[in-house]
């Protein structure tokens, strides 16, 4: 058969196309390296089995603090050495102080070094055939556990431990022990912006995860304890009395507790939250913890109009529970519109599109349309949100009304850096909160947009949260608690306070700060603001906190951590090199796991290894309701994203068999 020249340029466009994918699909030269458990390596071994075998958290919580220590197991049941590296996720608000590692009956700890030198120690040492770990942080919700030279049949134990603070939102306290890493949407490998970590393998759908999840938590809130549940996981609770909760993670061979977020909530007896002041005299430096309950919330006349832009993620990973989540909330949400607000929605996942131009009144119509509009949507297609946000803060608003963007994501993209730029810039502009919907959900980019937004997070890890979440928001939304806060000193000179302005408070949670003072601690410390319309004070005595006892040395770290958060979210302003400077001292100073510090445990004592040791990357579970559509990796052009190389290649072969079909119709 002759071919037309538009033919032949469509086959060889197809050829092409094939080739590209085929060349997408093969491993980069790190990856080459990779041998997946039960594949054949050089030396005629055989990695037989995935080396983290169980993890173990032992959780603390005394008052409003949390202490964490997790325990890692890894072992190598296979004939050759193996060096094991593990993605896996942490608290957005740890304070990852401590590293060990234990094998043979030796303890191994682990130093604090700036990322490069750490990184260098540990790849000297493996070259050396030493036992060694590396524990990095790509997010401060990501870690990477890097462990060189275990040996066949050696198990070796990585303990880390770290600090947390609860804060309660609407008199609750909330404990989460984060799920797996969620697979990323990632820009093109050639665009500069992709990380190795976010190639990091996951388990197939449906696939038990077969390193095991033990939890122990025992709560001394220093109160006693109305209620305590976990809605996520099946538990074992008892009360050794009315003050104190502790709670065991039952086991069930059919259900993989590692696929999602573990989560705890507890109320006080009364509806009350932990208040006052704890302190902590270092040896260098001294640190408060404050937190103060606001009054209750003003009537609804003195509430602003308000304009409602509602951003919603329909990308491949947002499909099945996400999604269908999202649709419910939206249904609850628009319920709740007032007569003299307006509304917008704009949804992306490659591309943006818009329900309007511009935002229009909450009528019954109006809301109509736009559910309908929602509630045809499916998932597909990569995750663009960055172009998305800028569109939104771009769209026009009408000065009479407050505007306030509500995000709706599961938040598996990895430029959560140019999303705190941005909204940084932006932030005077529009009220902005985010919500997270999955099972385990980017908390680091939805904390981190509430942060830098001065909002509040909000996430959904499962459906049946819908509702409620969304009450949550219409309270939360309806007019702040206090506004212009301001703290004032009497007796005691305080500094390094964070956060350095504090925000309006929009629900009811305790006013929070955390800072160091100097000198011995006495008199009080008073914050003033406005409860609506009126005048509030609330008065601190200081002499009263150092009579209880409230003292805490885990304040050291928080307030680092909080200090490393503020700089990471904000200063994107200052220059990186100093931005960069500012947090790795922060890192050393404090001994804390940051961006630009990580832990490095090195064993001296020497060991006969036979053979070379083969990298094995640990995989992660795949999140409980996320779907095997979820995008990660997917090449995007400069104007956006390109169709996935199959999804090109079906098109072209499309397109192809309906020219041959044209010119055989055009010889008859």
């Amino acid at each position: 058969m002759k071919l037309t020249s538009a033919l032949r340029h469509a086959l060889a466009l197809l050829v092409l196309t094939c080739t590209a994918q085929a060349i997408q699909d093969v491993p980069s030269s790190y990856e080459d390296k990779i041998a997946p458990p039960g594949f054949e390596i050089i030396g005629g071994g055989k990695v037989t089995d995935l080396p983290l075998k169980s993890t173990h958290a032992q959780v603390n919580i005394a008052g409003i603090i949390a202490e964490v220590t997790l325990t890692q197991v890894y072992a190598n049941t296979g004939s050759t050495p193996i060096d094991a590296l593990y993605v896996f996720p942490g608290s957005t608000r740890a304070a990852v102080h401590g590293l060990e590692f234990r094998t043979e009956g030796r303890t191994v700890k682990a130093q604090i070094q700036e990322k490069a030198a750490a990184k260098a120690g540990y790849e000297r040492a493996k070259a050396e055939g030493k036992r060694t770990t590396l524990l990095e942080q790509h997010r401060p919700n990501v870690f990477q556990m890097s462990l060189a030279n275990i040996a066949p049949g050696a198990e070796i134990e990585v303990v880390l431990t770290y600090t947390e603070e609860l804060q309660p939102t609407d008199r609750t306290y909330e404990f989460i022990f984060p799920g797996p890493v969620g697979p990323r949407y990632s820009r093109a490998p050639d665009s500069g912006s992709q990380e190795t970590w976010v190639k990091n393998p996951h388990l197939a759908q449906g696939t038990m995860n077969p390193a095991t999840l033990h939890l122990n938590l025992t709560v001394h809130a220093g109160m006693p304890i109305e209620n305590i549940a976990c809605p996520t996981h099946d538990v074992n609770i008892t009360f050794p009395d009315a003050q104190s909760a502790a709670l065991t993670l039952l086991h069930s061979t059919t259900s993989d507790a590692t696929n999602r977020d573990l989560i705890v909530r507890y109320r006080l007896a009364g509806n009350k939250v932990a208040t006052g002041l704890t302190l902590h005299e270092g040896t260098d430096e001294n640190f408060f913890l404050l937190q103060v309950q606001p009054p209750a919330a003003p009537s609804k006349t003195a509430i602003v109009p308000k304009d409602f832009l509602f951003v919603i993620d329909v990308s491949g990973s947002m499909n099945g529970f996400p999604l269908e989540t999202a649709k419910k909330l939206m249904r609850d949400l628009f319920a709740d519109l007032r007569d003299e607000d307006v509304f917008n929605v704009l949804l992306f996942a490659g591309a943006s599109q818009t329900f309007q131009p511009q935002s229009v009144p909450a009528t019954a119509e109006n809301i109509t349309q736009a559910s309908d509009w929602i509630q045809r949507q499916s998932g597909g297609g990569g995750t663009e949100l960055l172009p998305a946000l800028q569109r939104a803060l771009a769209l026009p608003k009408d000065a009479t009304h407050s505007r306030s963007i509500l995000l709706i994501t599961d938040g598996f993209v990895d430029i959560e850096t140019d999303v705190f730029d941005l909204l940084t810039r932006r932030l005077n502009e529009s009220n902005i909160f985010a919500f997270g919907i999955g099972s385990s959900v980017n908390r680091h980019l939805i904390e981190g947009i509430a942060h830098v937004g001065r909002g509040e997070p909000f996430i959904v890890t499962n459906p049946s949260e819908a509702t409620t979440m969304a009450a949550r928001l219409r309270k939360h939304l309806a007019a702040p608690v206090l506004t212009g806060l301001k703290v004032e000193v009497e007796g005691m000179e305080i500094y390094d306070l964070q956060p350095a302005i504090l925000p309006d408070v929009f629900a009811d949670r305790p006013v929070h700060l955390i800072g160091k003072y100097r000198g011995k601690p006495s008199g009080a410390l008073r914050l003033t603001g406005q409860a609506g319309h009126q005048p509030w004070t609330a008065t601190i005595d200081v002499a009263a906190a150092l009579k209880s006892g409230t003292t805490n040395p885990a304040l050291r770290s928080l307030w680092a951590r909080e200090k490393v958060r503020v700089l990471s979210d904000y200063a994107r302003l200052s220059p990186t090199a100093e931005r960069t400077r500012e947090i790795t001292t922060l890192g050393l100073t404090y001994s804390l796991l940051t961006d630009y510090t990580s832990f490095l445990a090195v064993d001296d004592r020497p060991q006969t290894l036979t053979a070379a040791a083969t990298p094995v990357l640990q995989p992660s579970p795949l999140p409980q309701g996320v779907s095997s559509m979820a995008s990660s990796g997917t090449s995007v052009s400069a104007s956006g994203t390109t169709p996935e190389p199959g999804v090109a290649s079906l098109l072209l072969f499309s397109i192809l068999t309906l020219m041959l079909q044209r010119q055989r119709k055009a010889r008859r």
